[in-house]
C-alpha cells in the first residue's frame, strides 16, 4: 500500500470500515473528499452527526424513525389490519418499491441464530405481541430473508402467531422474473415449486 500522508491515510482506513468498500473504492472516496470543496466535506460531516444524534426508533414498528412514530405509522392512509415483518430497517425499502403493499411493518432488528446467540428475546417479538392484542391486526406478514435463519424466524412467528387467530402468509419466493432455469440453484427451484399457483 501507498504512502499517504497521515490524515488521508486514516480516513481512508475509515472508508475501508464501511461494508463492500474495499482499498481501492476507499482511496477514489477519500480522495474524492480531498478534491471536494470544503463545504461537501462539511456537509457530510453534519450528514453522518445527523444520523447519530437525531434517529431513533419507533416506538410501534421499531423502523429508523427522526420522531416518536416513523412516516410508515404516521401515514393514517396505511391499513393497520395487515403488518409486514422484515428483519432489519433496511427490507421496508424493497417492499414500498412495489408500491402493491399499503399496510404497516414491524422490524425484528436481527434474525434467530442460536450458534450467534440470537434468540427471541434478542429480537423485537415482545412489541409485536402487544401490537396483536391492540386487536384490529387481520393478517400478518412474513418477511424474513431466505436464508436459513430467515426461515427459522418465520417459521418460530408463524408457531407463535397463529394460536393468536391472525392470519399469518410468508412472501413466496423463487426464480426472478428474467433470469435463466439453468441458473437458477436447487434450493430456489424447490421454492418456486412450492410457492407455484394455478394460472
Amino acid at each position: 500500500m501507498p504512502d499517504f500522508a497521515e490524515p488521508l491515510a486514516r480516513l481512508i482506513q475509515e472508508f475501508k470500515r464501511l461494508p463492500g468498500v474495499g482499498q481501492k473504492s476507499a482511496q477514489r472516496l477519500a480522495f474524492h473528499v480531498l478534491r471536494a470543496p470544503r463545504e461537501d466535506a462539511e456537509r457530510l460531516s453534519q450528514a453522518l452527526f445527523d444520523v447519530k444524534d437525531k434517529l431513533g426508533l419507533c416506538e410501534s414498528c421499531h423502523n429508523i424513525s427522526d420522531g416518536d412514530l416513523c412516516p410508515i405509522c404516521r401515514d393514517s392512509a396505511r391499513d393497520p389490519s395487515v403488518i409486514c415483518v422484515v428483519e432489519e430497517p433496511h427490507g421496508i425499502a424493497p417492499m414500498e418499491t412495489t408500491r402493491q403493499y399499503n399496510g404497516l411493518y414491524h422490524v425484528l432488528h436481527g434474525s434467530l441464530s442460536p450458534l450467534k446467540g440470537v434468540g427471541p428475546e434478542q429480537l423485537h417479538i415482545k412489541r409485536l405481541l402487544e401490537r396483536l392484542q391492540q386487536g384490529g391486526v387481520q393478517e400478518i406478514i412474513l418477511a424474513t430473508n431466505p436464508t436459513v435463519e430467515g426461515e427459522a424466524t418465520a417459521s418460530y412467528l408463524s408457531k407463535l402467531l397463529k394460536p393468536l387467530g391472525v392470519k399469518v402468509t410468508r412472501i413466496a419466493m423463487g426464480v426472478p422474473v428474467g433470469s435463466d432455469l439453468e441458473f437458477a440453484d436447487e434450493v430456489t427451484l424447490t421454492k418456486s415449486l412450492e410457492n407455484r399457483r394455478e394460472m
